[in-house]
């Protein structure tokens, strides 16, 4: 037997029965529409794989009409909030346990529909392609140039920025809620981070306090200098707070619905999420969470936009073929979905 995994949702996709002995190796065809497999019972499998039509018309990441690049992120569920206790964070950060009390109950949250997310936060020359304003210009702690983030932009400009794009496209762009993105974030991670647990590792990952308020670089830096996450997307950690749509609420999570969350029905601050350059390592993980009143505009503070679900992506029947000539198998994979 062969099964395919979702490398994100960590569920089986696909299950290949036909060998009598245990499989030694897989492969893909350069175009994926093949699968290879070879057993001890000294057999060779060839599967025809008709992948669902929504998949092959949606690559993992496309480009839009202002350069911005939008990562396909597939539905599926996680568990939502703090991996450690408060104790534990308190000890770990030298400060009050109170202060991760938001972060809690842990839950499991589904997110429905598939979606794309921008592959990094909102630069200024995406920005003012759309607005064609700088907000930042002439304003303390910022560096000017079309691949740094958009700062100084309030939760309304942000909304605004998603419906002038969404006009422009002749589709839907909008904040993610907090739920998304953190599911974004995590990447399938049950971590602090999306890649571990190491505030040490974070600087390879992310802009901090550490390697650019501490050093003299009190500005928000270019996007994509760091290491992405496992789905491609950078700077989820750290570089700037990332507006979301939720209004926020300090105890949401203990009536929060179990699918596709939105956040209370109103308050007076909008949820951001991420961390950032002025900020420490604490801030910067998955589950931190704060927020502000939505015409903040601050150097620390910007945003990625959403662009609304395109549907199923899971690949559905395979077909047996004999192949011509029994080939040599060599492991691979495809896409990380073995």
């Amino acid at each position: 037997t062969v099964k395919v995994w979702d490398a994100f949702t960590g569920q089986v996709s696909l299950t290949l029965t036909g060998h009598t002995g245990k499989v030694l190796s897989v492969a893909f065809s350069p175009d994926g529409q093949r699968l290879a497999s070879a057993s001890f019972d000294q057999t060779v499998k060839v599967w025809n794989v008709p992948w669902d039509a929504k998949l092959s018309e949606s690559p993992l990441v496309v480009t839009n009409s202002i350069g911005m690049k939008l990562r396909l992120i597939k539905a599926g569920a996680f568990q939502m909030g703090a991996t450690k206790s408060t104790d534990q964070l308190a000890t770990l950060f030298e400060t009050k346990a109170e202060n991760f009390e938001n972060e809690f109950p842990r839950h499991r949250v589904t997110i429905s529909q598939d979606f794309r997310l921008g592959v990094t936060e909102v630069t200024q020359s995406q920005w003012q392609s759309v607005m064609n304003t700088q907000p930042w210009s002439g304003k303390t702690f910022v560096k000017e140039g079309a691949d740094y983030p958009a700062t100084y932009v309030s939760w309304d400009d942000a909304v605004e920025f998603c419906r002038k794009l969404s006009a422009k496209e002749g589709v839907t762009y909008r904040l993610p809620t907090e739920a998304e993105w953190e599911y974004a974030c995590r990447a399938g991670s049950t971590s602090m981070y999306s890649f571990g647990d190491s505030p040490g590792s974070l600087k390879d990952y992310a802009w901090i306090d550490e390697n650019a308020y501490d050093v003299d670089e009190k500005f928000a830096h270019r996007v994509e200098q760091k290491r992405p996450n496992a789905l491609g997307l950078y700077d989820m950690h750290g570089n700037v707070f990332e507006w979301c749509s939720d209004w926020f609420g300090s105890d949401c999570y203990k009536s929060s619905p179990a699918a596709d969350p939105r956040g209370p029905s109103w308050g007076p601050y909008r949820v951001f999420r991420g961390g950032s350059w002025n900020y420490s390592s604490q801030r910067a993980r998955s589950a931190f969470r704060d927020g502000n009143s939505p015409g903040l505009r601050s150097y620390g503070l910007g945003f990625r936009v959403l662009r609304s679900s395109i549907g199923s992506s899971v690949p559905t029947v395979a077909t047996p073929v004999d192949p011509p000539v029994p080939p040599p198998v060599v492991a691979a994979v495809r896409s990380g979905t073995l």
